[in-house]
């Protein structure tokens, strides 16, 4: 095999020269850049957002939870540079994708962003480039439509490339968790599979840049793999919590202290916990990327399935059990003033990708109730996917809590102030157990869900 292409990228990497791509300036593309850049890579970063663009050329992080210094490190470096010409592809010798991977209406995979970016990449593709791609997505799809796409935009310009041989191609999929402050990009062991042993060693030698911990795997569809099983064991554990949670309410037991009892145990358990849904760009979604791939194959998964539906049945679940209290002190839904306490998928982030606070506010304007949400972090609300609520956060304040009929934690912010919650709210719906330092002087005022 010709080796001279993956010879030169060898150099170039060694001696830091080898100018990276990062397309997706997000939640994973960003800090991912950062952590090359601070590794001693020149870094171009690609957003199709031009406002993103300008902020990084002012400095300032429009992801709040990594702060601004990350953003003055790369604004003030001659390394650095973000641009929306996606005709600047040609320049990089590295690329790598950290695009969305979300799902259909009918919970398909939609690799279109996937199949976008190699259709790009493919434009201007040249001998000696590697190409990594992390987005979530189900095995196979490195080697099957991304790379296809990548290939068919440079048939089209007359380019013949092998892969393998003229430019390589990996999967290193991302492990981010927004707001963690025990692990960052650079700490978080990060797994890499090529497409052939080539593609795995240059993508090592990338990825050891700016991540400390690397642990190679012996293809692409490994690692695609590995990601689905990570998301999907959280899913399903969830989900049985979720029931657990149904189960023991039904039976007067507080399944948050059956957790804490059986936490007792130093082996053979791992604590997961209820709550009103799932959110986040990962546990909501990834589950399902294997379960239509898993059809091609003849196979039902009836496992992960029965998963979804459980966690996807809890925002209802959440409102039940609002309307119950209400009720009980003679208030229908319908007329309520109800307060929604975070917008943010977790706990002290401005993330509010797939957060199931969405679908409570609005199942709730459903049912006629007049609905706020009070969020430290969120500020107002902007059109996503499924929803544009068009609300701004309402200053959590006494007066404030004594207006409303009812308030429903959903995610628990460090920033409120419990106490005050406790002291003022006429009543409230607790989905995270945020309350419990306060439980014994609310008496029916509080309600778990």
């Amino acid at each position: 095999m010709d080796l001279t292409a993956a010879a030169n990228l060898n150099t170039k990497l060694e001696t830091n020269t080898a100018l990276v791509g990062v397309i997706g300036l997000g939640y994973v593309g960003l800090p991912l850049a950062a952590s090359l850049h601070n590794g001693g890579l020149p870094v171009l970063g690609l957003d199709v957002d031009s406002s993103k663009i300008e902020s990084l050329k002012r400095g300032e992080n429009y992801l709040k939870h990594l702060g601004d210094d990350m953003t003055r490190t790369l604004s003030a470096s001659d390394r650095f540079e973000a641009t929306a010409d996606f005709g600047r592809l040609a320049e990089a010798d590295v690329i790598i994708v950290c695009l969305p991977t979300p799902l259909g209406k009918h919970h398909e995979p939609d690799l279109s962003y996937v199949v976008i970016a190699g259709e790009e990449i493919g434009k201007t593709l040249r001998s000696g480039q590697l190409i990594a791609l992390e987005s979530t997505t189900y095995p196979g799809t490195t080697r099957g439509e991304f790379l296809e796409a990548i290939e068919r935009e440079a048939t089209k310009r007359g380019v013949s490339l092998e892969c393998g041989k003229d430019y390589f191609v990996a999967y290193s999929p991302e492990r981010e968790d927004p707001g963690r402050q025990s692990h960052t990009t650079s700490t978080i062991p990060k797994l890499v599979g090529g497409l052939d042993d080539t593609a795995t060693d240059l993508a090592m030698q990338m990825y050891a840049k700016g991540i400390e911990n690397l642990h190679r795997v012996d293809s692409a569809e490994i690692a695609e793999a590995a990601k689905l099983l990570e998301n999907i064991f959280r899913a399903v554990n969830i989900a049985m919590v979720n029931e657990m949670k149904l189960i023991l309410t039904r039976m007067g037991i507080d399944v948050w202290k059956v957790i804490e009892a059986a936490s007792t145990k130093p082996f053979g358990f791992m604590p997961f916990y209820p709550g009103p849904g799932l959110g986040g760009h990962c546990i909501p979604i990834d589950p399902f990327y294997l379960t239509w791939k898993a059809r091609e194959f003849g196979h039902v998964t009836r496992f992960i399935e029965l998963a979804g539906e459980i966690n996807h049945a809890m925002p209802a679940y959440v409102i039940d059990r609002l309307a119950a209290a209400l009720n009980s002190v003679g208030k229908p839904v319908h007329g309520s003033k109800v307060l929604v306490l975070g917008l943010a998928y977790k706990p002290d982030v401005d993330d509010t990708r797939e957060s199931p606070s969405f679908e409570v506010i609005e199942l709730l304007r459903e049912r006629g109730a007049t609905v706020d949400y009070s969020d430290p972090h969120v500020a107002k609300t902007v059109p996503v996917r499924k929803h544009d609520l068009q609300m701004h956060s309402v200053e959590l304040t006494p007066q404030n809590l004594k207006k409303y009929d009812a308030v429903v934690v959903v995610t628990n912010h460090k920033a409120f102030d419990y106490a005050a919650i406790a002291q003022h709210a006429n009543l409230v719906v607790d989905t995270r157990n945020a309350m419990a330092a306060h439980a014994d002087g609310m008496g029916a005022r509080l309600v778990k869900a």
